[in-house]
């Protein structure tokens, strides 16, 4: 089944799961022990709560991140991977054959890293890799902008991202749900930079965040025909941006460089400061910004200072890899929603909500106000039609928000608010943290 077909299935119907068996685990020993544990516990790897958010610190070597993370929050990973694939659409035997095909491509820090992982969390490599390949074939929502200069209140740049997945990804042994085992990972690679990632157990960053150098992504899942599996899987370049880029070309370069299937990035660099989109397929890719003439393709609009994406290409190139139909507004667009042959009215409505909302507030964006134009706008507040369709999606990804985080990677600030078992993370309270904060405590 490809990409494509499984977006489609995701969100025009239910889909048959099943769980794989268990395999052996294998633990570290000798000279893994030591870079794991030398220097300290667990190398500078440790875990606080601050209120009520559970926040994992993981330092070092990939292997020992990996590890870290895995034997911190050892019960939440296995539960999460158990999950994931208990979710899977296609079969632990398909997965595996994906993962072995992308492993030939993966840089080897981060193939290292999965496999601390698994040793940190009594898990085998199997496990979390083809774990790791459900998020890269399933089907996953997403909405994300950035806004800056004369479009925010004063003159910062705002990233935002909203990380949609169905809330039904349930471990099927102890019934717990992915988006309960809620994480913000505070991570400094040796080698690379720090960053600050709103995500869940097992998963190294969930799909975006902030580093260091003043560089924020997110990612959005944009499903094509056009896809290999011979290539860096999107969720890694997505690590890539975060643990090695320092400047926006920095980050478009590993975005556009090994592509495999479709998906669709938001970039900021808050030195510039500057947004960016990058839209890729196995084929293709289109960067622009809000100026770039294929942002104004109709029903497409810019927005002055301010580039945004959720499901769908907007690059007409990229588009004829996904839709039949270039313009997913009008009539004819909800009615084969309605028919439930085409999907791309529901996100587009979505968009077109969401950018009503951001030219309503144009100019007054900051931490605060951005993070409210979200709660609202996205959950279908403003738009009746969308508010139907949400609540006529529902057991899917669309706007389904596990977590939702607003960041000015400038300052290092971050406002987020994480899911609970039966509320979307736009239900739920906002949490307030400083990277650079985070960054200068020491283990307790």
């Amino acid at each position: 089944m490809t990409k494509r077909a499984m977006g489609m299935c995701c969100l025009l119907a239910a889909v048959v799961l099943a769980s794989p068996a268990s395999l052996v685990s294998v633990h570290p020993g000798g000279e893994v022990e030591a870079e794991v544990f030398g220097g300290g516990t667990l190398g500078g790897g440790w875990l606080e709560e601050i209120n009520g958010v559970t926040v994992v610190h993981v330092s070092g070597s990939h292997y020992a991140m990996g590890y870290q993370h895995g034997h911190l929050l050892q019960e939440q990973v296995q539960q999460n991977i158990r999950a994931y694939l208990a979710y899977s659409p296609v079969s632990y035997q398909e997965l595996l054959g994906i993962w072995e095909t992308m492993k030939a491509h993966m840089p080897e820090a981060y193939i290292r890293e999965l496999q601390g992982l698994a040793d940190g969390a009594e898990l085998t490599l199997q496990e979390v890799a083809a774990a790791y390949m459900v998020v890269v074939v399933g089907d996953m929502g997403c909405f994300g902008f950035s806004a800056w200069g004369p479009a925010t209140l004063d003159g910062r740049l705002y990233h935002v991202r909203s990380f949609d997945l169905p809330m039904s990804i349930q471990d099927p042994v102890s019934d717990r749900y992915v988006h309960e085992n809620s994480v913000l990972i505070v991570r400094h690679p040796q080698d690379g930079w720090a960053s600050l990632c709103p995500s869940v157990a097992g998963s190294m960053h969930g799909g975006g965040g902030i580093n260091e150098r003043g560089i924020a992504i997110g990612q959005q899942v944009c499903w094509s025909t056009d896809q290999t599996f011979h290539g860096i899987p999107g969720p890694f370049r997505v690590q890539q941006v975060l643990d090695y880029a320092s400047t926006a070309d920095e980050a478009i370069r590993f975005l556009v460089t090994n592509r495999t299937l479709g998906w669709n990035f938001v970039v900021s660099d808050a030195r510039e400061p500057g947004g960016y989109v990058v839209e890729v397929s196995a084929n293709h890719s289109y960067v622009g910004s809000y100026d770039s003439p294929g942002e104004s393709q109709p029903p497409f609009w810019s927005i002055d200072h301010v580039v945004r994406r959720t499901n769908f290409f907007v690059d007409s190139t990229l588009a004829a890899t996904q839709r039949e139909h270039f313009d997913p507004s009008g009539l004819k667009s909800f009615l084969r929603l309605v028919a439930r042959t085409d999907i791309f009215f529901a996100v587009w409505r979505s968009y077109r909500a969401m950018s009503e909302e951001i030219e309503r507030q144009w100019g007054a964006l900051d931490l605060n106000a951005t993070m409210a134009l979200m709660r609202q706008g996205y959950a279908g507040d403003t738009d009746w039609l969308l508010r139907m369709i949400i609540r006529l999606a529902e057991g899917t990804s669309f706007n389904r928000a596990w977590n939702l985080w607003v960041a000015c990677p400038e300052t290092g600030d971050l406002a987020v608010s994480f899911a609970e078992r039966d509320k979307i993370a736009f239900e739920t309270p906002v949490h307030f943290f400083n990277l650079y904060s985070l960054l200068e405590q020491d283990p307790p």
